[in-house]
């Protein structure tokens, strides 16, 4: 098996192949994925010294764990209001609060394990297409208040300062978030894994399950796999032979290129090492990579995936909309992946039946939440904690199947009319008070 074409892939820094699982074996707990929740739950349950088995349809960080934007920053898809009116508002503080420790978590994990190849880079710039600066200070005087956490308040003119772009208002700095190459990270979490005696298996569909009674049977091709503990921690392509987990997401296609190596004219329009945001549903993220060199955008979503040459396009159009300065830079690559939303918008986690725990939904989520998942999840197993409760009230809804994906297309192209609406009314606004 192969990795996508992807930025990623091409600048890995490890290419190792693990064989598939072939003939029988046993293990204390089976991890079903190996994306980052998957990678993550097997660390921690390895570090505990549980004997861990990882099965991968294709190769570590196949989908959308190593091909996403790589931003590591707190929150969720969904906003917090809509968190607090499910849960109420002390729930969704300490769900917040979860999400930052996520963050921190994953930074310390690159620390202890020296994952150079990770490349961190501190700093994320989250951007208003609108006026709307006194919003944004309540937010950041609300998250210093809830979480002694500091975000910096941008102005205007300090934002067009870094984003030379005439569509950009006020802003927020957060000075702790970060971003990286997930799929190095990855990598290196593989490596570890195995070096505490855990095994990963590559070109390892599982293709039939049993997870009643007290051993628990995974089947792929070549091999089958007993253990007390299953973890599913598949994402957006999650198979039917997890019925459950299938029909309780949507698997939604997002999509990110990378230019060609142009830092002069790039930084014409990005004069910051921070990645960056906007405020849209769906709206742009961005991010120079390579010292500079290159710059990577990503965007858009759809229900199904688009060719790259389409997907190229549509990125570019959003690119040069909002940086016409950038009109000659060229894409090199572009791709696409798919991600599991839920429809309540959250990750799903939790134990769907006696020893049988899931791990998934992390569409939008950020790196942090994923990562935070597994650790969690893993304190579930272990007894350390029940901390994976908090998420009880966003369990394994049915998605809608087909009629779910439509809806979820009907629902974006909504929000795309609303915010160009709300935009287009900011800059007349503007206009006339000029």
């Amino acid at each position: 098996m192969a990795y996508p074409d992807t930025y990623y892939a091409r600048t890995l820094t490890d290419r190792k192949t693990r064989p598939p699982l072939k003939g029988e074996a046993r293990c204390d707990v089976a991890v079903v994925g190996a994306g980052l929740a998957g990678l993550t739950t097997a660390l921690q349950l390895a570090r505990a010294g549980l004997h861990v088995v990882v099965l991968e349809a294709q190769v570590v960080g196949f989908g959308a764990s190593g091909r996403n934007g790589g931003f590591v920053t707190p929150g969720f898809a969904t906003g917090g209001d809509t968190i607090a009116a499910r849960v109420g508002g002390e729930a969704a503080r300490d769900l917040h609060r979860l999400s930052i420790e996520g963050m921190d978590f994953v930074r310390d994990t690159i620390e202890a394990l020296g994952i150079s190849a990770a490349q961190p880079r501190a700093g994320l710039l989250s951007v208003l297409r609108y006026d709307g600066g006194d919003a944004l200070k309540a937010y950041a005087d609300q998250m210093a208040r809830d979480h002694g956490y500091e975000l910096q308040y941008l102005r205007g003119e300090d934002v067009r300062a870094v984003l030379k772009s005439a569509r950009y208002h006020q802003g927020l700095r957060d000075p702790n978030a970060f971003h990286i190459h997930p799929l190095n990270y990855l990598r290196c979490l593989a490596d570890e894994i195995e070096r505490l005696g855990g095994k990963i298996h590559e070109s390892s569909e599982v293709v039939q399950c049993d997870l009643s009674g007290p051993q628990k049977m995974l089947r792929t091709s070549q091999g089958t796999l007993r253990a007390p503990q299953i973890v599913l921690a598949t994402g957006g392509y999650t198979g039917p032979v997890f019925g459950q987990l299938y029909r309780a997401f949507l698997p939604i296609a997002t999509y990110v290129m990378v230019s060609e190596a142009a830092p002069r004219l790039i930084a014409q329009a990005v004069a910051t090492t921070d990645a960056v945001g906007d405020n849209r549903r769906a709206g742009d993220y961005y991010r120079l990579v390579e010292s500079g060199n290159r710059l990577l955008w990503g965007g858009r979503i759809t229900t199904r995936a688009a060719s790259a040459d389409a997907l190229a396009r549509e990125l570019r159009r959003e690119m040069v909309g909002t940086y016409p300065q950038l009109a000659g830079l060229k894409t090199e690559l572009a791709w696409s992946g798919l991600m599991s939303y839920a429809r309540h918008l959250m990750p799903q986690i939790g134990e769907l039946q006696s020893g049988v725990w899931y791990c998934t939904a992390f569409g939008g989520h950020g790196l942090n939440t994923t990562a935070i998942a597994g650790k969690i999840v893993a304190e579930g197993i272990l007894g350390a904690s029940d901390r994976y409760r908090q998420f009880a009230p966003f369990g394994l809804s049915w998605a809608g199947g087909a009629g779910g994906l439509a809806a979820a297309q009907l629902t974006y192209w909504k929000l795309q009319a609303q915010d160009w609406w709300r935009e287009r009314r900011a800059t007349t606004k503007d206009k006339v008070t000029a």
